[in-house]
Parts: C-alpha cells; structure tokens; sequence
C-alpha cells in the first residue's frame, strides 16, 4: 500500500482528487492511469497536463474486486451490477457469466453505497471489501477479476516537484504535440534512439473532443538534466508545438522487476547492443 503511515482520504471523482491538493488540503494525490487487464484510465491523460501539478511517483496496486449486494440476495437474484467503467472491464467475465447488466458509476465506492441504498436483491456492486464493511454489503464472491493478477498504477502527483535522487533509476513523463505534416512525430522522437534512451511508452489522444493533430503521452528513462536527454528533448522541442515535462519519479520495483523479466524472456542472460547512428554509421553504446 501506498504511504501506509499517511492518513487516506477517499475522493468521489477524478476532477475533486486534483482540486483537493491545488486547495492545499491533502500533500499527495494518486490518480490511477493505467490498468493491466483494460489499459489506459479515461480521463487521466486529459486532466493531468493542464492541472499544474508534478507527477513525483508511481505506484502499482493489485487490484481485488468483489461482487456484493444487499442481505438476502443471492447469485440467482441479481440482475445488474454497479460499478466504475474501468472496474466494470476488470471483470467482464463475471458479467457475461451471470448476464448482468452493468451500469457506470462515478467510483466503487458510489456503487457500493448506491446499492446499499436500495436494499434491492437484484442489484449489486463491485467494489472491495472495504467497501462491503462500510455499506454494510454481504459479498456473494471475492477475487472475481479476470485476470490474477489485475494491477493498477497510479501516478503520485504533488503541488510541487521533488527533489531527484539521482543514484535511483529514473522515468520522466511528457505530453507534447507536433506539427501536422509528414513525418514530424517521426522526426520529433528520433533523437531518443538516437540518444540511446528508452522510451518506454507513448500514447495519442485527442484533446477537446477534436480530430485535430493529437497530444501525445510519452516516457522513457533518465532524467532532463542528463546531456543525451536534454538533447532529445531539444530535437523534440523543434518539431512540436506544445512540449510539457509532468514529471521526473523513481521507477517502482515493480517497474525495475517487469522490466528486468522481460529483458530476460526476450534476450536471454546478455542484455540487447545498443546503439546510435552518426553521419550514417552505426556506432555501439556499450
């Protein structure tokens, strides 16, 4: 659990979580942005650019989900199933299962609380158990995610930036959008590669309900402080229109554990060469 010592205050949407720290109520936030069963969270990616806040963290969460209802109802009685639309995906398989209809709520919690409400045994809610205490919910099954391992990360987000540590591996997190001709996001990324930096994500969204050039999500190791990423940020800042650094964070464990995983299913014991091209020739990075 993140910041086990801290007291945690749980929040009805996105939009209030970031308006609590801008008011200076709370120190940190976490803001879930991608899932490992459903992808990208909704919302996130718009939201968090024009807050004004510092990505200074990641966590990741394995996520339990719970199907609960009023006392009396059963698994026979139970006709829809609230919950939020992520947690909906999570546990598509229940749902189709039981053919329920599933209904969006804002957050677990409001469905679990909307269900207690009722007091109707053909309605129930997914959320966690934590949850089913405080409504005073029965759980008719535990764990019904579909996949085992269903895991959340969030960003920790602060009003102001942290200071680095610089002995620890680092992700830095930007948004930016490019000029609308052929070639420029190509052009824009390339000094990456060509830095010998890993990028280790980039996403495209539309921003205001446009079909106009995207904005686009990016991370990769190190910090802009480094001499090969500020050149790459440089190469990027020429073919963009828009450039915002979110944040710099240490990478999680879980991070540094997937990563190293994987680099073994794929390479075996000796990591990948790496490398850069000059003046047309390929030059080694190791």
């Amino acid at each position: 659990m993140a910041f086990p010592s801290a007291d945690r205050i749980a929040m009805p949407s996105l939009e209030t979580t970031i308006a609590s720290i801008v008011r200076g109520d709370v120190d940190r936030i976490l803001l879930p942005c991608e899932n490992s069963l459903v992808g990208r969270v909704p919302d996130v990616h718009r939201i968090v650019p024009d807050s004004g806040l510092h990505i200074v963290g990641e966590h990741f969460q394995r996520v339990e989900h719970c199907l609960m209802a009023p006392a009396g109802a059963t698994l026979a009685s139970i006709r829809r199933v609230r919950s939020h639309p992520v947690a909906l995906g999570q546990v598509s398989r229940l749902i189709a299962a039981l053919d329920l209809e599933a209904i969006a709520a804002p957050t677990t919690s409001h469905a679990a609380e909307l269900v207690a409400s009722c007091e109707d045994p053909s309605e129930a809610a997914i959320a966690s158990d934590l949850a089913a205490k405080l409504y005073g919910l029965h759980i008719l099954k535990r764990n019904v995610e579909d996949d085992p391992h269903n895991t959340t990360r969030f960003y920790v987000l602060s009003a102001e930036p942290q200071a680095i540590e610089h002995r620890t591996q680092l992700l830095t997190t930007i948004v930016f959008r490019t000029q609308n001709r052929p070639g420029c996001l190509y052009h824009a990324i390339a000094g990456f590669a060509e830095n010998g930096i890993n990028m280790t994500k980039i996403e495209s969204y539309l921003v205001g309900g446009q079909f106009v050039p995207s904005r686009f999500l990016c991370e990769f190791e190190g910090d802009p402080a480094m001499p090969e990423v500020a050149v790459a940020l440089d190469i990027l800042a020429r073919h963009a229109r828009e450039l915002v650094v979110l944040g710099t964070f240490p990478m999680a464990s879980h991070h540094l554990r997937n990563r190293s995983e994987e680099n073994l299913r794929l390479w075996g014991t000796k990591p990948p060469a790496a490398f850069r091209w000059s003046n047309g020739q390929q030059e080694s990075l190791r």
